[in-house]
């Protein structure tokens, strides 16, 4: 099945579209695709080469997208397609993220990659249904490239009482945001770094649509916000760059939880080390200065950088003892259960 693309509009040029799902804005000419080489233009029309067509499909915990603060401890079923609207030198998802399938036989090659099968959005949600399952993730690589796809499942899931998130860079376009209220009920941000240069140089993308997602989805009230930043060597792990970003985020709301996550060489970065510990923990000492109140470090053999505690009187609420089996401890309708201050997110 083709599937049209709602998010683009008529180019300038004759036969030419301007896809409106990213911060991009390609302008796509005839037979060609975007950034991302998975909308394409067919006789001036937008497609989605990959509806229907997972790459990944796996059922994972809540707190390995990493939601801390959205139902934790439940299962979550995870999707992922092919391609990025990023070109991440560090990127852990390389072989599904970087994948550019050429225009020509573009719909087939997309089918090859999820191994020959069609999963339509009713499909995906009678497997929920059959495993019981709460809640489905859009992730591996970038969904806000495959927002069709999303919002189809997402529409019919939502009927059966069944929530959609995303694990996504923050490079949505306005009208995807502006699409996404009523659509996803949780997200988790990368806030990869605080420079300009360096998404343009390491990533292929820009700072400001990042930081302008994080502020509008969060203020919407109704979407669970949580931020991502990969700590890499010589990157992003300065004093000063860690202080911006948690400082950004306090800014935005202290109560954003903010997971700092340790790299390991990937991709094209295989020259450089493991962070260190210690510069997780010091980014954490950033965050608590900054007055962020929901802080973990991930990627890390200590698993109680990954515990949630009440802000205010420091009773364990959330005990993950391996990182990823989130048991609610004392929490209490989304209130501690110890001094009774109110805990940002949603839960059971």
């Amino acid at each position: 099945m083709k599937r049209q693309c709602v998010l683009y509009r008529p180019g300038k040029n004759p036969g030419s579209v301007q896809c409106t799902c990213c911060s991009h804005y390609c302008t796509i000419g005839e037979g060609k695709s975007g950034i991302c080489g998975v909308r394409y233009n067919d006789h001036g029309e937008l497609y989605l080469a990959v509806w229907g067509k997972p790459s990944a499909l796996h059922i994972d915990p809540m707190e390995k997208k990493p939601l801390y603060h959205y139902y934790p401890g439940e299962a979550i079923l995870s999707i992922g397609t092919i391609g990025c609207n990023f070109s991440c030198k560090f990127c852990q998802n390389w072989s599904i993220s970087m994948d550019r399938p050429g225009v020509k036989d573009i719909e087939d090659y997309c089918l090859e990659r999820s191994e020959g099968r069609m999963l339509t959005p009713d499909e995906i949600v009678r497997i929920c249904k059959a495993r019981h399952i709460r809640h489905i993730a859009a992730t591996y690589n970038e969904p806000s490239i495959w927002f069709e796809y999303s919002y189809d499942i997402a529409q019919l899931a939502s009927k059966e009482g069944i929530s959609y998130v995303y694990v996504s860079n923050g490079f949505e376009s306005q009208e995807q945001l502006d699409a996404l209220v009523g659509v996803i009920s949780a997200i988790n941000i990368d806030l990869k770094t605080f420079r300009q240069e360096t998404y343009r140089k390491i990533m292929g993308g820009s700072l400001e649509p990042v930081k302008n997602s994080i502020k509008f989805l969060y203020n919407t009230k109704k979407i669970i916000v949580e931020v991502t930043t990969l700590i890499v060597p010589d990157m992003n792990d300065s004093d000063e760059e860690l202080q911006d970003i948690a400082n950004f985020i306090a800014s935005v709301g202290k109560d954003i939880p903010w997971h700092v996550s340790a790299f390991h060489p990937d991709y094209k970065m295989l020259d450089k080390k493991r962070t260190p510990t210690e510069t997780l923990e010091r980014a954490l000492e950033f965050g608590k200065h900054a007055g962020l109140l929901y802080l973990y470090a991930g990627n890390v053999r200590d698993t109680s950088y990954m515990n949630t505690n009440c802000p205010q009187c420091g009773e364990l609420l959330i005990s993950r003892v391996t990182g990823f089996d989130g048991k609610v401890c004392n929490l209490r309708d989304g209130h501690c259960g110890k001094c009774g201050v109110p805990i940002y997110g949603k839960f059971v």
